[in-house]
């Protein structure tokens, strides 16, 4: 008797096994497997989209916009038993056999067999007719005091208020009384500013403040007709992820002031890049406009930082516009620094670093800093080891500020279990992978305090650091031959040979290693200024080759070269990065 409980109990456990939880989404079955998801997540695995703007996958659940409702049900043998009404997406969860029907069935693949809906449901309204009526009287409950403020709007373009009105709204309002106009709050944070009559209350700023940041700077004021985002008395919003409530923002509501009436996003080209503003190396959208950055956006990537970006990254951006940069090569001639075109330079750099090495190649040497790509080290290494094995390659400085910060945090200021976001203590974007090249070079990694000191007589200096104040050297000792590669004057430019002018990170192709040994790869987002070289092609020159260098021919042999960077030899790399193995210690 036990022998045969146990083999129904196996049968049971096989058949359950081969029958996969499966949700209908306007009568199209999809398979969820052991997933939690809500209406909303279960209907975009079967390629239907669900409007909403209060919920947000990294925040809390709580339903206040209601534009996500959608007509529920279930199907259990044979026979379906529909809601009678509608319910919002992102609070009903989905088991096997749920239905969804959102308002637009209409729009559904019809070589599907349609579900058994019952006739008495049927009669109430067709499918999906109940959700799109729901959706269409939701928007015009949140247009009734919604101002027309679309032509000064900064949102207008990437607008969740302007793209749901077109598709699911009125396009008649019955809107007779004057509408309800409560003052501004530009005083709201250094860097943000509120639009009060533009908010729909969908809460995710609040949210925000309360579980991410944890410094809950925002709140709910008033009830009803008269209810306010506002932040707390003496406490404004300036906690250092306060932006990302402009991104969360679903509307014009909140907007930064950086950004704010300086461009129209459909003049904006966006594409995808990486932080360098510390070692988290943060995914980000890079929106510009005629080779001027003008705002970053956070990426989600849930291998990298998640969904959110700090606001160091954020405003970051600016040395690359700055009128500070150094913009031409520059030699020194008769004791002062005069330009110089690329063509009389080039030649110059190698014959000056050929006869360094033929006097005393153990004397000269090549810093690498962690603000290069993977590809620029590498070849820039490569330059340096055919010159000969004797020169020593140094890992520039890296910038360390303080200790890292983690958050949510309490109301006393100290981080609290799970983190769910870290803005780490090291400022650069590639450090793991400017040593992984330097130990594959000569097996070791030399920091850049062990040279300064020594009376080397030749030394590359190839920076790109965003903030001069990284590489001040007060108390180093010059070399004769001193050649710098970077944005900005500082005590090293000041003793240099040679001045090259560096490129930032939105003027080059190249792959960054973050501290998790993330390498995210990311095209150039803007032209780097018209004298500018970048430090790939100018090591691709160095080394004699001709034409114009490509960032993914460097990579394909740098993956060939090198074995932890395997990983990059695809012709095409995933979307949210190669994770490397680091070595434990």
């Amino acid at each position: 008797m036990l022998s045969v409980t146990l083999w129904l109990i196996f049968f049971k456990i096989i058949l359950g096994h081969l029958h996969m939880p499966t949700v209908y989404v306007n009568d199209k079955p999809v398979e969820i497997g052991t997933k939690k998801l809500n209406c909303i997540q279960a209907a975009e695995l079967a390629g239907v989209f669900i409007p909403s703007y209060c919920w947000h996958e990294a925040l809390t659940v709580v339903a206040s916009c209601r534009m996500c409702l959608v007509e529920v049900g279930d199907l259990k043998d044979g026979k379906l038993a529909m809601q009678p009404r509608v319910l919002p997406g992102c609070q009903t969860p989905v088991k096997d056999g749920t239905v969804i029907v959102t308002g637009e069935y209409d729009k559904r693949d019809a070589s599907l067999p349609a579900l058994p809906y019952d006739p008495g449901y049927v009669k109430g309204g067709a499918p999906g007719l109940r959700a799109k009526k729901s959706q269409a009287d939701t928007l015009e409950g949140l247009l009734i005091n919604h101002p027309l403020d679309c032509p000064v709007c900064d949102k207008a373009g990437e607008c969740k208020l302007q793209d749901f009105s077109f598709k699911y709204g009125r396009s008649e309002s019955r809107m007779v009384d004057v509408k309800n106009t409560p003052p501004n709050k530009p005083q709201l944070s250094s860097k943000i500013t509120l639009f009060t009559d533009r908010c729909i209350m969908c809460t995710r700023c609040v949210r925000f403040t309360r579980e991410i940041s944890g410094t809950a700077e925002l709140m709910v004021h008033g009830r009803g007709h008269h209810e306010e985002i506002d932040t707390f008395p003496g406490k404004p919003l300036e906690n250092k992820l306060a932006g990302n409530v402009v991104d969360l923002c679903p509307v014009g509501a909140l907007g930064s002031k950086d950004f704010l009436y300086k461009q129209r996003v459909w003049y904006l080209k966006e594409s995808d890049g990486v932080c360098s503003r510390c070692s988290t190396g943060c995914s980000t959208h890079v929106d510009s406009n005629k080779d001027i950055v003008y705002r970053l956006r956070a990426r989600t990537n849930p291998e990298a930082q998640g969904f959110f970006m700090c606001d160091e990254g954020r405003y970051g951006y600016h040395f690359a516009n700055s009128t500070e940069r150094f913009l031409r090569p520059m030699a020194k001639v008769d004791g002062a620094l005069k330009p110089a075109a690329w063509n009389v330079i080039t030649p110059q750099l190698k014959q000056a670093f050929a006869k360094a090495v033929t006097d005393n190649a153990k004397s000269v040497v090549g810093v690498l800093s962690p603000f290069l790509t993977v590809e620029e080290a590498f070849l820039f290494a490569t330059y340096f080891a055919s010159l000969s094995p004797d020169v020593r390659l140094v890992l520039g400085p890296v910038p360390v500020v303080g200790q890292d910060d983690k958050y949510p945090k309490d109301v006393k200021g100290n981080p609290v279990e799970p983190t769910k976001f870290v803005i780490h203590a090291e400022k650069c974007p590639n450090r793991l992978g400017v040593e992984a090249v330097l130990k594959h070079f000569q097996g070791s990694v030399i920091p850049f305090a062990t040279v300064a000191k020594e009376g080397v007589s030749a030394m590359w200096f190839a920076g790109g650091y965003p903030d001069k104040s990284a590489v001040e050297a007060s108390d180093w000792k010059a070399p004769a031959l001193l050649v710098v590669q970077d944005l900005f004057a500082t005590s090293v430019t000041a003793a240099a040979t040679f001045i090259l002018p560096g490129t930032s990170n939105f003027e080059k192709d190249g792959t960054f290693v973050n501290h998790a040994g993330l390498a995210q790869t990311f095209a150039r987002s803007v032209k780097p200024p018209t004298e500018v070289r970048t430090e790939l092609q100018l090591a691709f020159d160095m080394l004699g080759r001709k034409g114009l260098v490509q960032a993914a021919t460097i990579r394909a042999e740098l993956a060939k070269a090198i074995p932890f960077f395997a990983g990059l030899a695809a012709t095409k790399l995933a979307a949210n990065g190669v994770r490397f193995e680091l070595p434990t210690v």
